[in-house]
């Protein structure tokens, strides 16, 4: 049973997130779902400020559809002034209170075949009357309840998107810091980029420093190649040179010549007369 609001109204009942539901609608951080139907959902949610808001957000197949939109906007067009606290999406900047909407020229486009989902923000007294109003809204979005036009004599009208329920994309951007209920301002931009420059300035001083310690290695003597003709030979000036070969030093090779005739007779000892010392 729920507990009835200060003025004696019943209150209403949230019901928990699902995956498909988005985190932010606008400005509004989402907080629960109050009421669905095949044009949209409607959850509970909050602004910057915590002040508690219905949030209205249009289904896929309701927000591709232009004459959907159309209803949309001619519904919240109709509302009370201090009903409606913000309105957005696309189509939803026309009529008699197009200065509740607030673009939203800053997010990234979502393209010209899938237009910005229409949402818009109701305030919230916590009263089963209020969730009713927004179910009302679905409800006309979708034509449900609609009196029939003249006797049917065909097949029953249907919606060609009644069956794409999923909830319409809503953009959130810049993302928020993490654990941040807010949009990251032009202050949280700023220090991003000022902390990644002083990183990247910290990282290039640590790579300078570790170059200057480094030490510095002689570099090898080259080697000469032996198999290249024009090879050149370094020789180093420390080491003492080579004495350069006697021939007296030289080994007689094992195959010598033949000798000479003149040569062939064994001369005498050097006791012994010649025979000319006779004459």
């Amino acid at each position: 049973m729920s507990t009835p609001t200060p003025d004696g109204q019943p209150a209403a009942r949230p019901f928990p997130l699902l995956a498909s539901d988005p985190p932010k609608v606008g400005d509004y951080w989402i907080d629960a779902r109050l009421t669905a139907a095949a044009s949209g959902v409607a959850y509970l949610g909050h602004d910057p400020v915590n002040t508690s808001a219905i949030v209205i957000l249009l289904s896929e197949g309701a927000a591709g559809d232009a004459a959907a939109r159309d209803r949309f906007a001619g519904l919240i067009n109709q509302l009370h002034i201090d009903t409606v606290l913000a309105r957005g999406g696309h189509g939803q900047d026309d009529g008699r209170l197009a200065v509740r909407f607030r673009p939203d020229t800053d997010d990234p486009a979502v393209g010209d075949e899938l237009p910005d989902t229409p949402w818009v923000a109701l305030a919230y007294d916590a009263s089963a009357a209020s969730v009713a109003e927004a179910q009302r809204i679905l409800d006309d979005v979708a034509l449900i309840g609609v009196a029939a036009q003249g006797r049917p004599t065909g097949p029953d009208y249907r919606l060609h998107w009644i069956d794409q329920v999923r909830p319409g994309i809503a953009k959130l951007w810049p993302l928020p810091w993490p654990g941040r209920h807010d949009r990251a301002g032009w202050g949280s931009i700023l220090a991003s980029w000022l902390l990644m420059i002083l990183l990247c300035a910290l990282a290039v001083l640590i790579a300078i420093l570790l170059f200057q310690q480094a030490p510095t290695q002689a570099p090898r003597p080259p080697v000469p190649t032996t198999g290249s003709p024009n090879a050149t030979v370094t020789v180093s000036s420390s080491a003492s040179p080579s004495p350069s070969p006697s021939p007296s030093s030289s080994s007689p090779s094992s195959a010598s010549p033949s000798p000479s005739p003149g040569a062939s007779s064994p001369s005498g000892s050097a006791g012994s007369p010649s025979p000319n010392s006779r004459l």
